[in-house]
Formats: C-alpha cells, sequence, structure tokens
C-alpha cells in the first residue's frame, strides 16, 4: 500500500504489487517497469493485487510494479473509472513507492506500459510524469488497445460496448467528483441495475448492463449533458497533450472491445499535438490476444529505450501489418 492523489489532489492510499531483484543492482538502481491493467471492476474484490503473483515484466530486467489505481485496492471504497489523474498518477507514484523500498534498489529510469484501460492509465501517466514527478526519468510509454476518444462510437457493437464503459466510468466520477450524481444521467432500468457495480467485477457488470436498451440506457446522456461532459471530454480524454518521451501504440484490426478506429483516431490527435508515436496495427489481432501478437515487438522497443534509442514517429505514414 503506497501513496497517491486522485484528480481532486487528495491524498489517496493505493494498493498494487511490486517485484524485485535480489541481485546487486547495476549503477544508478534497477530500471523500474509500472504496468496499468485493463478493466476488472470497481470494488476491492476486483483488485488483481488480491490474486497474488508478480507485477508482469514485458523483458525488463529490473524492478516491476502494478498498480491497482486509487480506490480499487482498499475495502469499502470505489474506483474512479477511467479517471485520467487517478489512473495516471497511481502508475507513476507505484514507481516512487518501489524507490522507497531499499531492497529494491530501484533508479529513477522507468517505462510504463498498460493494456485497455490499462493503455489510458498509461497514456495519462506518460502525459502528466514531467510535471508530476520531475525527479523521475521516463523513457517511454506502450498503450496496447487503450480506451480513448470517449465521446465517440464506432457502430451498433462499439455503442453497446461504449455503454458499459460510460456508466461504469459515471458511476466511478460519482464516488470522485461530489458534483455528480449518478441518479441524474442512469435511466430507471441503469438505476435498478447499478448495484451490481457496487458488488460484482467485470463480467457480472456486462451481463447486468448489456440488454438494457440504448434508447431508454440515460435519462441525460452524460457525453451530451454537464458537469459529466467536461469530466470525460476535457478531464479523462488521453491525447491532448504531448509528453516529451516517446509512446508506442499497439492495436488490432479485430478488437471486438477497443475499435481499431478509435485507435486510429486517437493516433491522429496524438501526431497533431507532437506527440512522437509509433503506431503498430496488427491485423486479426483481437482484444485478448493483441498482448501474445505482439509481445516480441513490445519487449524490443522497451528494449531501445533503456538502450537510449532514437525511437521511430509514424505521424506521416501509416504504418500496419
Amino acid at each position: 500500500m503506497y501513496h497517491s492523489r486522485d484528480a481532486e489532489d487528495r491524498d489517496r492510499a493505493v494498493t498494487g504489487i511490486i517485484s524485485y531483484r535480489t541481485a546487486p543492482a547495476p549503477e544508478g538502481g534497477w530500471p523500474v517497469l509500472s504496468w496499468a491493467h485493463g478493466t476488472t471492476g470497481l470494488v476491492s474484490e476486483c483488485a488483481p493485487s488480491r490474486e497474488g503473483g508478480p507485477a508482469p515484466a514485458f523483458g525488463v530486467d529490473g524492478v516491476h510494479v502494478a498498480t491497482d489505481y486509487i480506490g480499487l485496492g482498499p475495502v469499502g471504497e470505489v474506483h474512479p473509472y477511467l479517471s485520467g489523474p487517478s489512473e495516471g498518477n497511481s502508475v507513476i507514484d507505484a514507481v516512487r513507492a518501489a524507490r522507497n523500498l531499499a531492497d529494491a534498489h530501484a533508479g529513477t529510469r522507468w517505462l510504463a506500459i498498460g493494456h485497455s484501460q490499462g493503455g489510458h492509465a498509461a497514456l495519462f501517466a506518460g502525459e502528466r510524469a514531467d510535471d508530476y514527478a520531475p525527479k523521475l526519468d521516463l523513457l517511454g510509454t506502450v498503450a496496447l488497445a487503450p480506451a480513448a476518444e470517449l465521446a465517440e462510437t464506432y457502430g451498433p457493437l462499439d455503442a453497446v460496448v461504449a455503454r458499459i464503459v460510460g456508466v461504469m466510468a459515471l458511476f466511478g466520477a460519482a464516488a470522485e467528483h461530489p458534483d455528480i450524481d449518478f441518479e441524474d444521467y442512469a435511466g430507471p432500468e441503469v438505476e435498478a441495475a447499478s448495484e451490481v457495480i457496487e458488488t460484482e467485477c467485470l463480467d457480472e457488470i456486462i451481463n447486468a448492463f448489456v440488454g438494457i436498451p440504448g434508447d431508454t440506457f440515460y435519462e441525460a446522456d452524460p457525453i451530451e449533458t454537464e458537469p459529466a461532459r467536461s469530466i470525460f471530454l476535457e478531464e479523462n480524454n488521453p491525447g491532448q497533450v504531448a509528453a516529451d518521451s516517446p509512446l508506442f501504440l499497439v492495436s488490432g484490426t479485430a478488437d471486438e472491445r477497443v475499435h481499431i478506429d478509435r485507435v486510429r483516431d486517437l493516433f491522429d490527435r496524438l501526431c497533431e499535438t507532437g506527440q512522437v508515436t509509433e503506431l503498430l496495427v496488427v491485423d486479426g489481432a483481437n482484444h485478448g490476444d493483441v498482448i501474445p501478437k505482439t509481445m516480441n515487438e513490445v519487449e524490443a522497443w522497451l528494449s531501445a529505450r533503456l538502450d537510449d534509442e532514437p525511437a521511430t514517429d509514424s505521424c506521416g505514414s501509416d504504418r500496419g501489418r
């Protein structure tokens, strides 16, 4: 358990995993890889650290950290799902927590990586790193199939996914922002089913909401209604500023949860900000297998950052496979 700060700049306790080597550390300490996990739910039972096991390594020889995000670990709290500042701070502060463990010998050089919701978190960690943690040296960020372009939908199936993601984000936002009242936005069926968010994890949440028709889902659409609109579209939408460190953006053409056009639109916006971004689009990869299908490329990209090699910039070209 370690300290971080939420979107309201309040000190919060966060849980997670730190895995470190017992071998002698190199000069300057081990590099740190900070992993941001995909969607699991909004309550403590859904925290990945409760499953045990080490933090993912992705070929990085060093210290590995994996945050649960603010509100997801401690009992009795609710996670502010897709809150960019909260997620990004949690990812960064996990690195600081590792550096506070003397036996870990963690250095200042670090890398961020995440998938799905975690891709969203990694993007915000990259954007916030220099100002939030200037004593750390972020070498680069990997975002695999990241949640992004929160106001857009890309076809009928994506609209269903967006509604489920949206209701989780709305419920979580109410836990972080006192001016958000979930009942002001939710339709009657959504409000009746909302208890599942406080008691169950992702699969049960999907089952509870997937059958609710789109035309009655919301009483007031949070993407169109203040104050939720500003929170979702301005505070929690990644890709609005460029980070100093490079980005590796990865997605698959068969992704059923984060539509490939969502990632392509994010890429275009990142390029407009001047963000150095390498885009890898994998033909036929879906939301679940994009990680194993791109593991070699991801590990090679991370290794190149540790070796201080110049990063490839795909802006101005269409790189795919």
